[in-house]
Formats: structure tokens, C-alpha cells, sequence
């Protein structure tokens, strides 16, 4: 993402003044990316879809979300982050799966997506997956794929508008255990009920100036904007060619060009036989600046403990698995900085870095409970993490704030633990909760699937901050608090001793060198 270019350094009066400022500067990790950071368009698009059915064609809902840049320079690549594309079948359409005897599916995306620039045109395929879902016995069914899609590089100076078109829903249907008639698959596919171009727009974005080959580009809209259901986007042959916006596939199968910090074991960190990774990513809630972070997409190495038998239950078996885990960044225990650019005060833009450091192990608890009455299994999760919240960098219009090298909270994020005694000093406490009836796909959250954990956490009192100025209190009065939310998103765990790279019958789950294949997408 691109902030706002920094400003000429103003005169000395700027310094004087940053101190006003600074605790706003907490912010640039803890608001929304699409009110705060100068730069970046957040999409959240609903669309009205027809969808065919082997007995006819049913009304879809379709939401497509994702964050793009506002303007990027002349030969750079556009890559659209965040994309996910949420299905909502109605009811007859289920009808239509558990005629054939399904109770659950499989789902990947594959959604025409036209590009146009000037007078040329091309399309892109945004692909996703999403988790197994079983089929509502009323009501509608919603499916939310996510995935990395292709590159987009404009030829020329000037906006580039991207267009939703037709949209292709792969499901792969499971029987119940013991059901003697495979549902296998189905292919549907969905077209928009607009027509007009202009309601298909997703998104504008500026390349280089506002005037491709000389001609003014209208603000907020394009006039190639394509008819994504035509087979030539941007109308033939003619336009095409050298002018055409360059496509570039997703990478698959590796992790190394993805949008996200490598995640591997090496000779410093080898694996066991225990041995799995997942990505995490999320949003926290910050109370006092009624506002939330986004937390980037962070390497986890964990070791998953052996089950052990838990307290007797008459109408359970119950087991308990202790694991444990750290983050990984360059070596180093901890997040991936956060970095981002906003404006104080409608004008004054503020670029911080910040970064979670791990104080401790990180702890995963499952208790697994078996229900003999008809195997239903629930798991319930809690993740305890000693973190503390550490400021690396500032800079207010474009001025360098020293902060110093030790700006941080005082002690770790602390949560209310549910188990204080087994469970001593400060840590985060987040939860999760995964359920699964015999037969069917499990829902929730589960280490080994991955899925989501929530929790409150309190921000400590800052210290150590200011070079040249005590900040301590200026920041600990802006940001430190109860009440503070969190919301985290796990990715399918990769197991190193027995990595699935995936084939028609299983979703990959391991890249080619052994990273986690699944890049979560922060939830709201």
C-alpha cells in the first residue's frame, strides 16, 4: 500500500508542535485501513447474480471485498489484497444440492474480472476456496472463498477500471457416512443481473498522471470500463494488443512471492515430528480511538502436544492437548512491523511502525470432548500469548520523531484469564470454539484447520518513549486502556511430517517448500 508522498520538512515549529500530535501516531496500526490510510480504496461490493441450476436458474447474492491502491506510477503493478467473494445461495438452490443426496460441500470460486484502460481491455480470474460448509436444512447457503489473484499493469498513464463479470461456483458435495449415492460435483455457473457497465465497477485506479494519451480522466469513473460478459472486454480485437492492461497469474505452489512473510522451518528452527505452521492475521479494537487495527498476516511455528486424558464425564470422553508455539519473523519472536500512513487532523499525515514482540511461549489449550450419546465432539480452545506492543518509528509530515530504542508498553497485553491459578502473569487471552458431528466437516475453530479466536485485551502503560521529549504519558493516555477487542483469523496449519500439497480429492494445505498454503483474510 502507498501513503501520501512525505511533505517538503517544514520549519523547526513542526517539532515543537509533534508532541501534539504523536499520540495520534499510535493510530497508524489501530484504525481502519480505508478511513485512515491515505492511499488505499477498500471495496465491499454486493451484487445481485442469476445462478444455473440443473432445474433452472436462481437469484444469488454476491459480495465482493478487497483493497486496492488509489494511484499507482507508470509500470507498477496493481495487486489487489484482501479479496474475498461471498456466495449466498437461496434456499431452492439447496434444495437442489440435497436432491442429490448432499449434506455438504466444497466450494472454489472463479470470478471474470475485465480491466480496462483508455480504449483497451482484458480480463483477470480471481480464484478462491472456501471451508467446507454443511448444507442448511432451511434457508440459504453461504459460501465466503478467499485466494490470491493476478497482477494488473496498466500501458499507459491514466485509470484503470476493474469490472465484476461472470462468476463460476465449483462445489464438490459429500454424502453422509454410509450413504450409498455419490453426489459428486457440480459446476454452477452465475452471471450479473446488471448489465450496465458503470453498476459493475469495482474499482478505479490512477496510473501515473490524470491524462492518458492526453486526454483528461474523468474522476470516480472510466469510459473503457468493460462489458464483463462480452467475449472481447473493451469491444474487439482492436483494442487489444500492446495497449492491453498485463495480466499476471497469482503465483501458486510456493510461498515466496506471496503476500506475505516467509513462514518455514530452517537449521536454527528444525521441525519434529509435531511440527506445524499456519499464518494468522486479525483486527483489534482500540476503545479510546473507536477504532481497529489490522493486524498483518504473521508467521506461527507451532508444536502440537499428544493428547492426554481429561477429568471423568459420565457422558463424555474428554481429552486435553497442550501445544505450544512462537512467532517467527526474520528470526525473531515476533509480528511483522506495522506500517502505515494517515492524516492528524484532516491535514498533517503520520507514518508509524510498530511492532508485537513475543515475552514468553505462547500456550494453545484443547479440550476435546466426545459426546457418547451420538459422537458429536466439541473443542474449545484458548490461546494465551505474552505480548508487548512496541513503537520502532515515527515520522509527522514527513519529519523523523525519534522515539528512542526501548518505546513500548510496560508490561505484556493482559487479558481476564478464565483459569488465573494454572495460568499466572500477563499474557493475551483469545478463544475459540470447534464443533463436529460425526460424518460432517467440522466448523469453528480447530488448531489444525485453522478458523477464528476472539478476546479483550487491556493496553498497558507506555515507557521508554521519546529521544528527545518524555512521550510516555502523552501515549499512555491516548491508547492505554481496558476494553479493547480482538478478533483473530487462523490459516489452515501446514504439518511438516505430513504435508498434503493437495490433489482432486484434498485442498492443498502445504506450498512446494513447506510453507502454510493458506494466507488468512482479517475478518470483521
Amino acid at each position: 500500500m502507498k501513503g501520501p508522498r512525505p511533505a517538503v520538512p517544514r520549519p523547526s515549529r513542526v517539532r515543537t508542535r509533534s508532541t501534539a500530535v504523536v499520540a495520534f501516531a499510535v493510530l497508524a496500526a489501530m484504525v481502519p485501513a480505508a478511513s485512515s490510510v491515505a492511499g488505499t480504496q477498500e471495496v465491499d461490493t454486493e451484487l445481485p447474480y442469476l445462478c444455473a441450476f440443473p432445474t433452472g436458474r436462481f437469484p444469488a447474492e454476491v459480495r465482493i471485498s478487497a483493497a486496492f491502491p488509489d494511484r499507482v506510477e507508470a509500470g507498477e503493478a496493481i495487486s489487489p489484497a484482501g479479496v474475498t467473494t461471498t456466495v449466498e445461495l437461496p434456499a431452492e438452490a439447496v434444495a437442489e444440492l440435497t436432491a442429490l443426496e448432499a449434506v455438504s460441500a466444497r466450494a472454489a470460486t472463479r470470478l471474470t474480472v475485465g480491466v480496462a484502460q483508455s480504449e483497451a481491455a482484458a480480463e483477470a480470474t480471481w480464484r478462491g476456496t472456501a471451508e467446507p460448509v454443511t448444507l442448511p436444512a432451511s434457508g440459504p447457503l453461504t459460501l465466503t472463498a478467499t485466494g490470491d489473484v493476478p497482477s494488473v499493469t496498466g500501458r499507459s498513464d491514466g485509470a484503470l477500471a476493474f469490472s465484476a463479470g461472470n462468476l463460476a461456483v465449483d462445489l464438490a458435495l459429500d454424502a453422509a457416512e454410509g450413504a450409498t449415492a455419490d453426489p459428486g460435483a457440480l459446476t454452477v455457473d452465475c452471471s450479473p443481473e446488471r448489465d450496465a457497465p458503470e453498476e459493475l465497477l469495482l474499482a478505479t485506479v490512477q496510473v501515473g498522471t490524470d491524462e492518458p494519451g492526453g486526454s483528461p480522466s474523468p474522476p470516480g469513473a472510466s469510459p473503457s470500463t468493460p462489458d464483463p460478459s462480452s467475449g472481447t472486454p473493451g469491444g474487439g480485437e482492436d483494442r487489444q494488443g500492446d495497449r492491453a492492461p498485463e495480466v499476471t497469474d497469482a503465483p501458486s505452489g510456493a510461498a515466496a512471492d506471496r503476500d506475505a512473510p516467509p513462514c518455514r522451518y530452517d537449521a536454527e528452527h528444525p521441525p519434529t515430528p509435531a511440527s506445524l505452521n499456519a499464518y494468522i492475521t486479525g483486527h483489534t479494537n482500540v476503545k479510546k480511538l473507536k477504532g481497529a487495527s489490522l493486524l498483518p498476516p504473521s508467521c506461527m511455528l507451532i508444536e502440537q502436544g499428544n493428547p492426554v486424558d481429561g477429568p471423568p464425564d459420565p457422558d463424555h470422553l474428554i481429552f486435553d492437548t497442550a501445544s505450544h508455539g512462537d512467532f517467527h519473523y526474520q528470526g525473531r519472536k515476533q509480528t511483522p512491523p506495522f506500517r502505515s500512513t494517515f492524516l492528524t487532523f484532516g491535514f498533517t499525515p503520520v507514518t508509524a511502525t510498530m511492532v508485537l514482540e513475543q515475552k514468553g511461549t505462547v500456550t494453545i489449550d484443547s479440550r476435546i470432548k466426545l459426546r457418547l450419546s451420538d459422537f458429536r465432539t466439541i473443542t474449545d480452545t484458548y490461546v494465551r500469548a505474552p505480548l508487548t506492543l512496541r513503537v520502532t518509528a515515527l515520522e509527522v509530515n514527513g519529519t523523523p520523531l525519534d522515539v528512542g530504542p526501548a518505546c513500548r508498553t510496560e508490561t505484556p497485553l493482559t487479558s481476564a484469564d478464565p483459569d488465573p491459578a494454572n495460568h499466572p502473569g500477563d499474557h493475551l487471552v483469545l478463544y475459540g470454539r470447534g464443533e463436529q458431528d460425526l460424518g460432517l466437516p467440522a466448523t469453528g475453530y480447530l488448531l489444525l484447520s485453522g478458523g477464528t479466536l476472539s478476546g479483550e485485551a487491556t493496553i498497558p502503560a507506555f515507557t521508554g518513549c521519546g529521544a528527545d521529549e518524555d512521550l510516555d504519558r502523552l501515549l499512555t493516555a491516548s491508547i492505554s486502556g481496558p476494553g479493547n477487542e480482538i478478533l483473530q483469523v487462523q490459516g489452515q496449519t501446514c504439518s511438516i511430517a505430513n504435508p498434503v500439497f493437495g490433489d482432486e480429492f484434498n485442498a492443498p494445505q502445504c506450498t512446494s517448500d513447506l510453507q502454510p498454503y493458506v494466507i488468512p483474510v482479517p475478518e470483521r
